[in-house]
């Protein structure tokens, strides 16, 4: 046996058999909340999966002739680091399919939320089980969009504060080890959040400094991933720039949006009545721990040092959330390229924010139902999240129906006009044709590489229309927010360069195609139509 393992062992051993319990049941609480909305439909309505999981079958298939990637696109990882989710998932393809390899790997993202808020628990010296408060925010409206970068960073931020804690608590090799690993993560993971996390280290050395008496311990973690943040400074496009913001001013009235943008992409008003109930329980749970440590005294029985580490702890969430809160206040909706940017801050103000809530009860036994009570709330979406999911399933055979007329890597041009879902506010289908490329390869009309946000990028040269070949190894260029305007998709310009059509239109088919004598209808299913150039 391992020493890792015969210490863990151990640990389980002297550990109560109802804690052991309580954290086996939080476990598999966490384990529905982030997976079993997954195994309800077979492609998930996640706005931007398909093209996350296309963007994976690119790294997996690169070097794989059949699927036409390598000559359409380079890889750059510095001028753009969003490597964890396309990396993990190119990984998994590696054994799975490259839709279950999209769902695993959204999931383990999702699971950031709840480990890296138990990791922040566990550095301020309070139940890591208080990490279960992390599970509300799994199934919000940014999850739906497909922002599962940025959810996932929230979740490896919050681990950033909670191993800094740790370090300036007890410095160890390990401790600083894994702080230094967390940063590169969130790096890696989503690049806006990682100068907060740089912040956030150093915040916590100054609030915690009255308590520990320590900061330099924190230095050295953050160089590995200072250096390639500096190194992609200089390279990075425009693109990934602030470049077009608007001019910052206070928006006060937005406080009266936060319910909207936490909980707003289901048209069931279930999700609402659900949401609501959730605020009460974990205001609830975190007034019983509250209420808990009044009862057993804990305040008295601190030592000056143990008051002014209490005091940091509960300070240093409440910056950290108030910053958020000033960007949820400030920022624009759009910065460039990147859309919906101030909504997501109020989910990281939140987010956040429930790390002052204060240590669980001693007695194990008064535990359970504060952490039941959390449980059973984020268990109650995730089955609302799944239910709706599962009826979304049924829409998509039409789609996987038709999709299997077309050959292997298809010159695949596409036109969603019919964008929505009638259980979803966001636009589950906009993106649904991307699944072909995941899946089989070739080429797409629109694809999130072109905004060269991404460190897949197009090749230079040999764009389509831009050299002596028309048809070229590159789709035409596209104008932003192409995707929303199908209208804009000229099929004898643009759409000389593909093949295949794929149409998603309600009643009668798009006339254009009627139009032009080489574009002949292949099939007809529900709402999808499929074409094909003949010579």
């Amino acid at each position: 046996m391992s020493p890792a393992l015969s210490r863990l062992v151990d640990a389980a051993r002297r550990t109560p058999p109802v804690t052991l319990a309580t954290a086996a049941a939080a476990f598999l609480a966490s384990l529905y909340v982030v997976a079993w909305p997954f195994t309800r439909a077979h492609l998930p309505p996640i706005t931007d999966l398909p093209f996350h999981a296309a963007a994976m079958s690119i790294l997996r298939h690169y070097f794989d002739p059949a699927f036409h990637f390598r000559e359409q696109f380079t890889v750059e990882l510095l001028k753009a680091p969003y490597w964890t989710m396309h990396g993990l998932g190119a990984l998994l393809a590696l054994v799975m399919p490259i839709t279950a390899a999209a769902k695993v790997c959204s999931a383990l993202l999702l699971a950031c939320l709840p480990a890296g808020l138990s990791v922040l628990f566990r550095g301020m010296r309070k139940s890591p089980l208080l990490g279960l408060l992390g599970l509300p925010f799994v199934w919000n409206t940014l999850t739906h969009w497909g922002f599962l970068n940025f959810m996932a960073a929230l979740g490896l931020f919050a681990a950033v504060v909670g191993f800094a804690l740790m370090v300036v608590d007890a410095p160890t090799r390990r401790r600083q080890v894994w702080l230094g690993v967390s940063l590169l993560l969130v790096f890696s993971t989503h690049i806006f959040r990682f100068p907060f996390a740089v912040a956030a280290v150093v915040g916590t050395g100054v609030v915690m400094y009255p308590a520990t008496r320590r900061f330099r311990p924190l230095i050295a973690p953050l160089l590995p991933s200072l250096v390639p943040f500096g190194i992609w400074l200089l390279v990075r496009d425009k693109e990934l720039s602030a470049s077009g913001m608007e001019p910052i001013h206070v928006h006060l009235e937005r406080l009266q949006e936060v319910r909207g943008f936490l909980f707003g992409a289901l048209t069931s008003p279930d999700e609402l009545r659900l949401a609501d109930a959730t605020y009460w329980i974990v205001g609830a749970a975190m007034a019983a721990c509250l209420v808990s440590g009044l009862l057993e005294g804990r305040w008295r029985r601190l030592s000056a040092p143990e008051r002014w580490w209490a005091a940091g702890v509960t300070v240093l969430p409440l910056c950290i959330a108030a910053v958020f809160l000033g960007l949820y206040l400030t920022l624009p909706m759009q910065i460039g390229i990147w859309w919906y940017v101030y909504p997501r801050e109020v989910l990281a103000a939140l987010f956040v924010a429930v790390a002052i809530c204060p240590d669980l009860p001693r007695a194990p036994l008064a535990r359970v139902p504060i952490l039941g009570a959390v449980a059973y709330a984020s268990v109650a979406q995730a089955a609302l999240v799944a239910r709706e999911w599962g009826a979304y399933d049924a829409t998509t055979r039409d789609f996987e129906q038709i999709t299997r007329e077309l050959p292997p890597a298809p010159r695949l041009g596409y036109l969603v006009w019919d964008r929505s879902d009638p259980h979803f506010k966001s636009p589950a289908y906009i993106h649904l044709p991307a699944w072909v490329q995941a899946e089989q390869g070739g080429w797409l009309s629109f694809h999130f590489v072109s905004w060269n946000a991404w460190p897949i990028r197009y090749r230079a040269g040999g764009q389509a229309g831009g050299s002596p070949d028309p048809r070229g190894d590159i789709p035409p260029e596209t104008p932003l927010r192409f995707e929303w305007t199908p209208e804009r998709f000229d099929l004898r310009t643009r759409g000389a360069f593909f093949d295949w059509f794929l149409v998603k239109r309600l009643g009668a088919p798009d006339p254009r195609f009627a139009r032009e004598a080489q574009l002949k209808l292949v099939d007809h299913v529900g709402a999808w139509w499929l074409y094909h150039r003949e010579p």
